[in-house]
């Protein structure tokens, strides 16, 4: 008999699961969500606890995990790291105002069943991977569950609630063409962690997923080997554009969604240059989605954003408002995946 093979695991990046343990998490998730809809208890987690250490603010995460956690008959203990001593790296701490990492990690262990944690951007003075490594640093001494709610790199939790919301909405994912773009917003502060999980969730998925954006506005390299791998063993394909309206054509599924440019922050620099991110984004505002790309996509596509979004900048109110538009069940399943996560690793 196969045992748990999520049972203690940490669920950091999507990199570290198969394309199978992905089916899993989504089939667990729909499940828990029809038990959701119909009233049926599912106190998966009784008497079990979450502790939460927001560094970044937060509406979805927050609320999703909270929500889920009660559903789950366990609690979410909310950590502020301005109301603790701050976790901190060996070498970064501040006598009594931060703890190291190792400390806080062990101490939870002894206390509860998972750890989460938010942390990107200027918590971290925008050093970029340096947001992953606390993470990781995390999962090195602690002896329950990491759960990433979003790091500078990666997003899981978001990827796998956009895989859930195609699967329902499209079927599946063979054949099916999703554009990852990026798209204009005043705000130049924005991490690349959700456009680098959608594009490593859909190339594991073996879709066809075309990434957009403006040169000055890469991703990862390390995210792009990853997902060209992702292609040659899931039969899918990955392709670059920068050209959006071109990306755009015969599309299933559309991501427009503003990122930072990695080339203007540490360690690429030695301080954040946003003022040249700034100069890069003004020449690219036509960069939206509107009703005019929206119609160059496949009759049956669907416009997904993580939230929260920059109307007017990022979209019209036309798209997100209309009938292609499935933000909100993308928001919602949320919840769910972050349920079958939960219930998955913290058993």
């Amino acid at each position: 008999m196969k045992t748990n093979t999520f049972r203690g695991r940490d669920y950091i990046s999507l990199l570290s699961y198969s394309r199978e343990e992905i089916e899993t998490l989504l089939d667990v998730a729909l499940d828990l969500k029809r038990k959701f809809a119909t009233g049926q208890p599912h106190h998966l987690l009784s008497d079990k606890s979450l502790f939460m250490i927001f560094y970044n603010q937060s509406l979805r995460t927050r609320n999703s995990f909270e929500a889920g956690m009660t559903q789950l008959g366990g609690h979410a203990h909310f950590l502020d790291p301005g109301k603790i001593y701050a976790p901190a790296l060996e070498g970064d701490e501040q006598a009594y105002s931060t703890e190291r990492i190792a400390d806080v990690a062990r101490t939870l262990s002894r206390m509860g069943h998972g750890i989460s944690i938010r942390m990107y951007g200027q918590p971290v003075d925008w050093i970029y991977g340096k947001a992953n490594q606390i993470v990781n640093e995390f999962a090195r001494w602690s002896d329950i569950p990491i759960i990433n709610m979003e790091c500078d790199k990666y997003h899981p939790c978001q990827a796998l609630a956009d895989l859930l919301t195609i699967k329902e909405k499209l079927g599946g994912f063979r054949g099916r063409r999703l554009v990852m773009s990026w798209a204009y917003s005043p705000s130049v502060e924005k991490p690349l962690s959700v456009p680098q999980s959608v594009v490593i969730a859909a190339s594991k998925m073996g879709m066809e997923v075309v990434l957009a954006h403006p040169k000055g506005l890469e991703l990862d390299p390390e995210v792009i080997r990853a997902c060209q791998v992702n292609v040659e063993n899931s039969g899918g394909s990955f392709q670059i554009s920068h050209d959006m309206q071109e990306a755009f054509r015969g599309a299933h599924v559309v991501y427009p969604k503003s990122w930072t440019s990695m080339e203007n922050i540490p360690p690429q620099t030695a301080k954040p240059e946003m003022e040249k991110t700034e100069k890069l984004f003004q020449q690219h505002q036509d960069w939206i989605c509107d009703k005019a790309k929206m119609d160059l996509c496949d009759g049956g596509a669907v416009y997904m954003h993580c939230l929260p979004c920059d109307r007017g900048f990022e979209v019209t109110d036309e798209v997100i408002d209309g009938p292609r538009s499935v933000v909100f069940d993308e928001a919602e399943n949320r919840l769910h995946v972050q349920k079958a996560v939960m219930a998955m690793v913290m058993r």
